[in-house]
């Protein structure tokens, strides 16, 4: 992700990079294909990306599986960028703006989750991964937003947490798990969730098309991370074939192409419908887990992760959904 990783952009402009469709047309390509088909696939790159993670730290160090999922990226969507002849964003505010987006939603999650994952297992990091809303709910209240929650968003907080919990067999002292590996990876959920309140309240008005700040956050993220890797970690002196392969499958399908999907699933359909995908991420991390990876499958995990993803629906803004087509700023 680069969301999950990121979740879909919180507002999606009517036209793909700012160029009229004609009403009745569709562009040519993957993009034709039902919007259903294009979201699951997105879930399923999304919900492997764990897996992926896993087998990039075999042979590098966190942090430079974090940067090399960053550049793969950056080439996908710049590349896209290019061939779209958008631009950049202007301004020195929105550039601001986008350090501290890149900080939140790439550079830190990104290297503390594949750090997480050193001591935790990519099935565990999955599920931290999708208290994402709960994190945006309880942040919401922390920052005294705009948005009242209701006792059902509430109620959401409250069962997710259990759900958490239940993951974790608290009744059995976190069965030997990872403290430090999993706090790690629920503060990398936490920062995706501060990252997209930031790009929301700083980054909605802006006027730059979404893929153009994309670009632009993914500029700066990089460059956060190459600077920071060698202060944590020494410089690779090996370069292991399947460690890089599952990087650069990462950073391309998991941070570009499946980031460009979901803006146009998040296009076509609206960010509501759009964000259903991300509630099969979990799912999708625990069975790559378990049947790539060997890792055990507790009655917990399954049971765990059905309450984190019930709260985290509870949580969510009761938008109706878009239709096909309908604008939405």
């Amino acid at each position: 992700m680069s969301a999950i990783a990121s979740p879909q952009p919180p507002a999606a402009p009517a036209t793909d990079g700012g160029s009229p469709t004609a009403p009745g047309t569709r562009e040519r390509g993957w993009s034709t294909l039902d919007w259903r088909i294009r979201s699951g696939t997105v879930a399923l790159i999304w919900g492997s990306c764990f897996l992926l993670i896993e087998l990039g730290t075999n042979g590098y160090a966190p942090p430079y599986v974090s940067l090399g999922r960053m550049i793969f990226g950056t080439l996908v969507l710049a590349g896209t960028l290019a061939v779209k002849r958008e631009r950049l964003p202007r301004g020195v505010r929105t550039w601001g703006h986008l350090v501290v987006a890149g900080f939140l939603l790439n550079a830190f999650p990104f290297t503390v989750l594949a750090y997480s994952q050193l001591t935790i297992s990519s099935t565990l990091a999955g599920i931290c991964s999708a208290t994402i809303p709960l994190w945006g709910m309880a942040l919401s209240l922390l920052a005294l937003s705009d948005d009242r929650p209701t006792r059902r968003h509430f109620g959401g907080l409250a069962i997710g947490f259990i759900g958490v919990l239940t993951v974790l067999r608290v009744w059995r002292g976190f069965s030997g798990e990872d403290a430090v590996g999993i706090a790690m990876a629920l503060a990398g959920a936490a920062s995706y969730a501060a990252g997209w309140m930031h790009v929301r309240r700083a980054l909605a008005g802006t006027g730059s098309p979404h893929l153009s700040l994309t670009v632009g956050q993914m500029l700066l993220g990089t460059a956060q991370i190459a600077v920071i890797a060698p202060v944590l970690s020494p410089l690779p002196t090996s370069f292991p074939v399947v460690p890089m392969l599952a990087i650069t499958v990462l950073g391309a399908l998991g941070t570009g192409f499946a980031t460009l999907t979901q803006y146009g699933v998040v296009i076509e359909v609206g960010p509501t419908v759009a964000a259903v995908n991300t509630y099969f991420i979990p799912i999708v991390a625990i069975v790559a887990g378990v049947t790539f990876l060997g890792e055990p499958l507790t009655w917990n995990i399954p049971v765990g992760t059905l309450i984190v993803l019930a709260g985290a629906a509870l949580t969510q803004p009761g938008q109706r959904p878009r239709p096909a087509g309908e604008s939405h700023h």
